[in-house]
């Protein structure tokens, strides 16, 4: 059976992704038997987003080409009886509502020039936390403070100004846990090492909520973790902070 992979639903609605929604309406409408898995993780996709499709060895992405393949597969009818014009019209509306994203993209992004300057301001903030990662990691490869103090003291202080909302999830346990300074003491000269990372609310890690900001996804918790969190995290769960929409 087909199997659709897009982003959790939202609203009420099947997925809070247009295109995703698109594709989930099109098969209802076509009475094409589908599965529904609703994922964040989008690194199996062909072409590396959501929604994609699998269909036994098929593996179809973006959303008009799966529209394509499964009229063509299943014999799909529901435009058939449409005439050139309205074929056209139809054409229109779609390209219309599909390139609205990047409409809206374009402006928040690129025309509004408080934007850019806030863009801006957050990369020499980004560029500040950076300088102050790698001084505590110094430190700590130094032998100046251990990772346990350093990360307890974090810990301390994100509980203390909880109020902020910061951090969707803490588990304290779970970084503590790491026994950063035994692996360093053994040898280890990981650049991070001992020093512990926040991710945000839509990276991947199938050990806390990845909810995008979104109390519709608030509970969601993927299946597995991304690549990119296994490596970050090394399989273990710190603090995911939310992400701002």
């Amino acid at each position: 059976m087909l199997t659709l992979y897009s982003y959790p639903p939202l609203f009420g609605v099947a997925d809070n992704n247009g295109y995703g929604l698109k594709v989930f309406a099109f098969l209802k409408l076509a009475g094409v038997p589908f599965r529904h898995e609703h994922i964040f993780d989008a690194s199996k996709a062909p072409r590396g987003q959501l929604p994609y499709i699998v269909d036994g060895r098929d593996s179809v992405g973006d959303s008009e080409t799966i529209l394509a393949y499964a009229t063509e597969k299943y014999g799909v009818t529901l435009d058939v009886t449409l005439t050139p014009a309205q074929r056209a019209t139809d054409l229109l509306i779609t390209r219309t509502l599909d390139d609205l994203y990047w409409v809206m993209s374009y402006s928040r992004w690129k025309a509004a020039p408080s934007i850019r300057q806030s863009v801006c301001e957050n990369g020499r903030r980004l560029a500040a936390d950076a300088a102050r990662l790698a001084a505590a990691a110094a430190a700590i490869r130094n032998g100046d403070i251990t990772s346990e103090t350093y990360t307890t003291a974090l810990l301390q202080r994100a509980r203390a100004l909880a109020e902020l909302n910061a951090f969707i999830t803490i588990d304290g346990a779970a970084v503590l846990a790491a026994r950063a300074d035994k692996a360093r003491a053994a040898g280890s000269a990981a650049p991070l090492l001992s020093v512990p990372l926040g991710g945000e609310g839509q990276l991947v890690d199938e050990r806390a909520a990845t909810s995008l900001g979104l109390d519709g996804v608030a509970h969601f918790v993927p299946r597995e973790d991304t690549d990119m969190a296994s490596v970050l995290f090394v399989g273990r769960r710190c603090i995911k902070t939310p992400t701002p929409i």
